[in-house]
């Protein structure tokens, strides 16, 4: 129920490289990857690992999610703090590798990968986004919708086993319906909270936003409660309706020296599952082409601006989520970023 969360592996010093390797390796042949699969797996996180210990003196991090039910692909994300790259595209040619490195380099990556993104700016850091499929060839981004790209970081506050925070999706041909949440605190009952909340999302889709928000609280009333918000995306038009501090922007990408303009997401006080407002309306605003929007739970800290980050808003949504979350999360609760595209 709900989309999986990431899992985090840190990356303080050499000693953890082969650990690492090792550990994601189990995890992909506990999720039925071939050999073969995992044979292109351990040259993706040996190359990423071995380069967030050249490259980040504090160390840096890898996140893994399975996709798909059943699952089919690994999503591995990279991400430092170091000094960034010069020349990110010839990094990734095949075979060019700096420090001399036993890797096979980026552009290696990136040719076995059925998707690669990697987005660096200088003093900022580093994040690549890599997608390795069940026996699938290399091929471009294939996304559910024709007109919408959607990714998320979610990752449960360390050393929890489950995730309080919750996303879910569903796409048609003619509408998208999302939700995204924050069950109150951390750990199991968190996350219990969410995924109830999620199944009834699920079971509510024929709902506008604010109704399915009014059936989501009383499905939840036996949890701990959580935060949350609903959308749906139709006819060049997102209707939402939000109960708590899940926060958010829509930008709308501007050729001007004013960069990345964006109007807030406005939410309800609230807690799901315990108290919302007696009136509850949803609100409207346009979608169209060159828009992107952005909402996260409070792992992340409020003051962000995406105009900071050089031509982001051009990568994909994943990598954006990466960006903020390696910018922005504040590691003392559960993190979720979600980032919604309009297709140019």
């Amino acid at each position: 129920m709900g989309a999986n969360h990431h899992l985090r592996f840190a990356i303080p010093d050499r000693s953890f490289v082969s650990i690492t390797k090792r550990d994601i390796a189990k995890l992909a042949l506990d999720w039925g990857f071939s050999e073969v699969e995992i044979g292109k797996i351990n040259i993706a996180v040996s190359e990423l690992v071995t380069n967030l210990i050249k490259f980040s003196p504090q160390g840096g991090e890898i996140l893994v999610r399975p996709i798909g039910q059943p699952i089919d692909t690994l999503e591995i994300i990279s991400l430092d703090k170091g000094p960034g790259m010069d020349e990110p595209v010839r990094m990734q040619e095949d075979g060019v590798s700096t420090y001399g490195s036993a890797g096979e380099g980026l552009g290696a990556i990136k040719r076995q990968s059925s998707l690669f993104d990697l987005y660096t700016l200088p003093g900022f850091g580093t994040v690549v986004l890599v997608h390795i499929s069940k026996g699938k060839p290399a091929t471009k981004i294939v996304q559910p919708s024709p007109k919408l790209e959607v990714g998320f970081i979610m990752v449960p506050l360390s050393k929890e086993i489950f995730c309080g925070d919750g996303f879910d999706i569903s796409i048609s041909n003619t509408r998208t319906d999302l939700l995204v949440l924050d069950g109150l605190g951390h750990g199991a009952h968190a996350h219990e909270a969410s995924q109830q909340a999620t199944k009834a999302f699920r079971e509510h889709l024929s709902l506008d936003p604010a109704n399915r928000m009014r059936a989501i609280h009383n499905s939840i009333k036996k949890t701990r409660g959580a935060v949350g918000l609903a959308a749906t995306i139709h006819n060049n038009t997102i209707e939402y309706c939000g109960i708590g501090n899940i926060s958010g922007k829509l930008f709308t990408m501007e050729a001007s020296l004013l960069g990345a303009q964006y109007k807030n997401i406005i939410s309800y006080n609230g807690i799901l599952g315990h108290n919302i407002p007696t009136t509850l309306n949803n609100q409207q605003l346009e979608w169209v082409r060159n828009k992107t929007l952005v909402l996260h739970s409070d792992g992340i800290k409020s003051r962000w601006d995406l105009n900071k980050y050089t031509n982001l808003l051009r990568h994909h949504p994943t990598t954006i989520a990466s960006v903020l979350y390696l910018d922005h999360s504040r590691h003392t609760d559960d993190t979720l970023v979600v980032v919604c595209k309009a297709k140019l």
